[in-house]
């Protein structure tokens, strides 16, 4: 009886882990095809489409998308802005989680109950307020104090971060985090003599490591995908991000037919994703976990 369960929990667990590796074949197929793709010549795209192993490899794809197609400025900028607004996110949103989980003040609940309504409000509809916010910005791009007479923060790094320097997801992750921590810590480092700021920077934000790296990857991939409001607020070619200029780039080349260029940019938009979440991924599992959060 005992051989036949161990029998039966040994198949189950077979017929597992094969359907969890024919699924996950079939969803890396679309990546491997693009990939074969990009390092193939012109002349061989269309004659083996269906050949995931190209026969002839080249690297010319990628030189005539970074170079030619200016990807390497897309790319700039997209680093400029993801990493510029995941560092502010982080800290904002680490100092507001800690202040809702452990600190008393009125109206701490109602605010904090405004903050989630807040991750219910689309990003479309949050696009012309968070606009006018930019254009209208006092002292910045021939505006005066009154934001009146310029172009504000439009078509700038800081127009670009600014309205996700800190997020309603982003508290509520951290919070819940902060939540799980001893207060007898806090109360410790206050006989110690330290302040509150102190207390959170020294101590608090060390041990909310797993959830502080969760919410990097999180924003990261956010912010690195980010087509509508870079679309928005950049005018010139020079300020595009990678989303951006891919839109553009498949556009102005879908009639041309260089698929080997498409998808070697479309390789330079996705690879750095794949790479943060394969070093990253343990601590963003333990993360999530301590904090409440399902994957």
């Amino acid at each position: 009886m005992n051989f036949n369960k161990k029998l039966y929990s040994k198949v189950l667990e077979v017929c597992f882990y094969v359907s969890v590796g024919v699924v996950a074949f079939f969803m890396i197929i679309p990546f491997l095809w693009m990939i074969s793709v990009s390092l193939k010549s012109s002349g061989h795209v269309t004659q083996t489409l269906s050949a995931l192993i190209p026969r002839n490899i080249t690297f010319k794809p990628y030189v005539d998308a970074w170079v030619g197609a200016h990807f390497s400025r897309y790319f700039l900028n997209t680093v400029i802005f993801t990493l510029g607004s995941t560092v502010f996110t982080l800290f904002f949103c680490a100092l507001g989680g800690y202040t809702f989980a452990r600190l008393r003040f009125p109206g701490r609940n109602a605010l904090f109950l405004l903050i989630l309504f807040s991750m219910m409000i689309p990003d479309s509809a949050r696009l012309i307020p968070q606009f006018l916010i930019i254009k209208f910005f006092p002292l910045a791009g021939g505006n005066n104090l009154l934001g009146q007479g310029g172009i504000g923060l439009i078509d700038t790094y800081a127009g670009l971060m600014l309205p996700f320097v800190v997020t309603g997801f982003g508290i509520f992750l951290c919070r819940q985090f902060f939540v799980r921590l001893p207060e007898e810590l806090r109360a410790a480092a206050r006989i110690d003599g330290c302040s509150e700021f102190r207390i959170f920077y020294q101590i608090m934000l060390p041990l909310a490591k797993p959830a502080i790296i969760a919410l990097a990857i999180f924003t990261f991939t956010f912010r690195w995908n980010k087509l509508l409001w870079p679309l928005v607020v950049t005018q010139s070619k020079g300020m595009r991000v990678l989303a951006v200029g891919l839109a553009i780039f498949q556009g102005e080349q879908r009639t041309l037919e260089q698929w080997n260029v498409m998808m070697a940019a479309a390789t330079i938009v996705v690879l750095p994703m794949v790479l943060v979440f394969l070093l990253l991924q343990k601590h963003f599992t333990k993360g999530t976990s301590l904090s409440g959060l399902k994957e």
